[in-house]
C-alpha cells in the first residue's frame, strides 16, 4: 500500500492492519463515519458492532487481557467518545494494552461547541498513558504506529487517538513509517547489576522472606521466569488480585491472595515477614491496609517496569527498574551462583508457621441462615466443573472476591477482572472480548445482578456475532458488597441496595426471560441439589450464549476481611472473629 493515494480514513484502516490489529470493537457515528466506509471492505480486520461504547472498550480490554495483544475500540465524537472514558480508565489502571480511536469534529470546528464536540483528548489526558489529536491525514499512520507501540511496551496502558473528520476525508499518500520517532520514550531499561546483587544478598540473609507477585508478572509475560525464581529461592509467594493464575494455585509455595479479602496465611506472611520481594505489584491500599502498619519488620525489594511505582507507597530498600522477566532471570542466575558457593538458608521455622496458618485458617464458608444457596458454593462448582483451562471474567463486588477465592487458577491469563478501577459492568463485554480472542476456550462471565444490568445489552452483540459466552448471574437481589458494608458498619440499614431481582422479590427483570429475549439460552437454579446439573447443562450449550440465574442468599458475606482503615493485623475470619495470632505464632 505504500505510495498509494487514499483517504485518511482508508489510511487509518490500513494502519490498523499494519500495526497488527485483528479485531476492532466499535459503534459508528457521524465523526467516525468516513472510517467505517473502508472498514466494511477491510480484509483481515474484523469489526464487532457493540450496543454501547463502554462495551466496546471493555471488550477490547478483555481481548487484550486474554491474548496479550493490543485491544482496539472505535467510537465517534462527543457522547460516543465520552462513553469510552470508563473503559479507558479501567484499562489504564490495570495496565492493559488498549488503543481507543475516536472521531472528532472537523478541525475548523474545534473549540466552537459544534454538534457532538467534546475535548476527549483533554478529558482522557489524566487516564491514558498517552494520547494524540490528529488533524492531518498525512499524520495518521505514524500516530497509529506510535499508539500501538506505546500501549504495548514498558508498562502497558491505554492510548487514545482522536482523528478529526476532515483528516479522515482528506487525500494522502499512504506510507507506513519505518521509524517510530519517539526519541524520549525508553520503556524497557535493563536492571542494574548492583541492585540485583543487593536483592539476592537480602534474600539470603532473610529468615522470613515472601514474594509478592502482582499483575506486572502477567503483563510482562514473565510467569515462567518468575516460577523458576520461586523454585530456586525456596521462599513462599502470594499473588495479588491482578496476578491470580500467574503461578498455579496448586504450587506448594503459594499462600493465596493478600489484602482486604486475602487468605489469613497470605496476609499474616506479609505482616510478619522480614523481607518482601515485590515483582510487579503496586503496594495499593487494598493490599497494605493502613500503610504505616503494613509489614513493619520487612525490608523491601521492589521490581517494576514503571519507576513511578517504586517507593510511591512503600519505600524500597532495593529498587529495581526493568522488565519482570529479565529481572527474574537475573535474580535467578545470581541466586543460583551464590547458593552454589554457600547455602545459609534456614526457612524451616518460617514454613512451620505458614503451614500451620494454612491448615488452621483455610478459605471456606458456612451454610446460610435463610436456607438459600451459598454463592460461594455456586462459584466453586463453576470452577471445578468448567476446569482450569477455562477463562473466568468477574464483575465487581462480592462475586468478584468469591471468584478470586474459590476458583482454582492453574493457568495464566485465565482470570480477568477490573482490579484498580473496580468497574461494575465490566464482566459481560470483557468476557465477550476474551471469547473473540480465545474462541476455543470456555469463557464464563461471573457477574452480579447489579453489574449484569449495566452492560447486558452486549448479549445482543454476542448472539448476532456468534460469541457463545456463558454468564453466571450470582443473584442475591442486591448490591451485595455495599450491602455487606451496610451490615457491618451501618447498623444493617440497607439504604438503596435492594434490586428486586431474586428470590421472593418482584424479579424485575426476570433474567431468564431477558436471556430469551436476547436469543440466549436462559436457565435458573434455585436449589443446591441442582447446581451441578445446571452448570453441566450450560456447558453443553455452545451454539449461543447462556445466561444462568443462580438465586442465592443475600446474607452471605466475603471473609476473611480487613476492614477499611485498619491494620492488616486486624483481619477477621468471620464477623467478630479474628485469628489468635499470639497463640498461633
Amino acid at each position: 500500500m505504500n505510495g498509494q493515494q487514499m483517504t485518511g480514513a482508508q489510511a487509518l484502516v490500513e494502519s490498523l492492519k499494519h500495526a497488527g490489529a485483528e479485531v476492532v470493537f466499535g459503534l459508528p457515528g457521524g465523526a467516525i463515519l468516513p472510517t467505517y466506509d473502508p472498514l466494511m471492505d477491510a480484509e483481515g480486520l474484523r469489526h464487532v458492532l457493540v450496543r454501547h461504547e463502554q462495551g466496546a472498550g471493555h471488550a477490547a480490554s478483555g481481548y487484550a487481557h486474554a491474548t496479550g495483544k493490543v485491544g482496539v475500540c472505535l467510537a465517534t465524537s462527543g457522547p460516543g467518545a465520552t462513553n469510552l472514558i470508563t473503559a479507558i480508565a479501567d484499562a489504564q489502571m490495570d495496565s492493559i494494552p488498549l488503543v481507543a480511536i475516536t472521531g472528532q469534529v472537523g478541525s475548523s470546528f474545534i473549540g466552537t461547541d459544534a454538534f457532538q464536540e467534546a475535548d476527549i483528548v483533554g478529558m482522557t489526558m489524566p487516564i491514558t498513558k498517552h494520547n494524540f489529536l490528529v488533524k492531518n491525514a498525512d499524520d495518521i499512520p505514524l500516530a497509529i504506529k506510535q499508539a500501538f507501540h506505546i500501549a504495548s511496551t514498558g508498562r502497558p496502558g491505554a492510548v487514545l487517538v482522536d482523528v478529526t473528520k476532515d483528516a479522515q476525508q482528506a487525500m494522502t499518500e499512504f506510507s507506513w513509517p519505518e521509524a517510530l520517532g519517539l526519541p524520549g520514550y525508553r520503556p524497557a531499561p535493563r536492571p542494574h547489576g548492583k541492585q540485583i546483587r543487593e536483592a539476592v544478598s537480602l534474600l539470603l540473609e532473610a529468615k522470613r522472606p515472601v514474594f509478592l507477585l502482582g499483575g506486572g508478572v502477567l503483563r510482562g509475560k514473565a510467569t515462567e521466569e518468575v516460577g523458576e525464581l520461586i523454585e530456586v529461592s525456596g521462599a513462599p509467594f502470594v499473588t495479588t488480585l491482578m496476578a491470580r493464575g500467574a503461578l498455579p494455585d496448586s504450587h506448594p509455595s503459594h499462600l493465596g491472595m493478600p489484602g482486604m479479602h486475602g487468605t489469613v496465611a497470605a496476609v499474616s506472611a506479609l505482616q510478619r515477614s522480614d523481607l518482601i520481594v515485590n515483582i510487579g505489584a503496586r503496594f495499593d491500599d487494598r493490599v497494605t491496609g493502613v500503610l504505616e502498619s503494613f509489614a513493619p519488620g520487612a525490608k523491601v525489594v521492589h521490581a517494576d517496569i514503571d519507576p513511578a511505582e517504586i517507593s510511591k507507597n512503600r519505600i524500597a530498600d532495593v529498587p529495581i527498574v526493568g522488565e519482570a522477566a529479565e529481572i527474574a532471570r537475573a535474580l535467578t542466575a545470581e541466586l543460583t551462583e551464590r547458593l552454589a558457593a554457600e547455602d545459609t538458608r534456614d526457612y524451616e521455622t518460617w514454613w512451620n508457621t505458614l503451614d500451620m496458618l494454612r491448615d488452621n485458617y483455610p478459605l471456606g464458608w458456612t451454610e446460610t441462615e435463610d436456607g438459600l444457596t451459598a454463592p460461594q458454593k455456586v462459584i466453586s462448582r463453576i470452577g471445578a466443573i468448567s476446569g482450569p483451562d477455562s477463562i473466568f471474567v468477574a464483575g465487581v463486588g462480592q462475586h468478584q472476591m468469591w471468584s478470586s477465592q474459590f476458583i482454582k487458577y492453574e493457568q495464566p491469563y485465565s482470570w480477568l477482572n477490573s482490579g484498580g478501577l473496580g468497574t461494575m459492568g465490566y464482566s459481560v463485554p470483557a468476557a465477550m472480548g476474551a471469547k473473540v480472542g480465545q474462541p476455543d476456550k470456555v469463557v464464563w462471565s461471573i457477574d452480579g445482578d447489579g453489574c449484569f444490568q449495566m452492560t447486558n445489552q452486549e448479549l445482543a452483540t454476542c448472539v448476532i456475532n456468534e460469541i457463545p459466552i456463558k454468564v453466571a448471574v450470582i443473584n442475591n437481589s442486591s448490591l451485595g458488597m455495599v450491602r455487606q458494608w451496610q451490615n457491618l458498619f451501618y447498623d444493617q440499614r440497607y439504604s438503596n441496595t435492594e434490586l428486586n431481582t431474586g428470590h421472593g422479590s418482584r424479579r424485575i427483570p426476570d433474567f431468564v426471560k431477558l436471556a430469551d429475549a436476547y436469543g440466549c439460552a436462559g436457565l435458573r437454579c434455585e436449589r443446591d441439589e441442582d447446581i451441578d446439573a445446571t452448570i453441566a447443562q450450560a456447558m453443553e450449550i455452545n451454539d449461543r450464549p447462556v445466561v444462568v440465574d443462580f438465586t442465592v442468599s443475600a446474607d452471605a458475606m466475603v471473609w476473611p476481611m480487613v476492614p477499611s482503615g485498619v491494620s492488616n493485623d486486624e483481619i477477621q475470619i468471620a464477623q467478630g472473629m479474628s485469628p489468635e495470632w499470639e497463640r498461633d505464632i
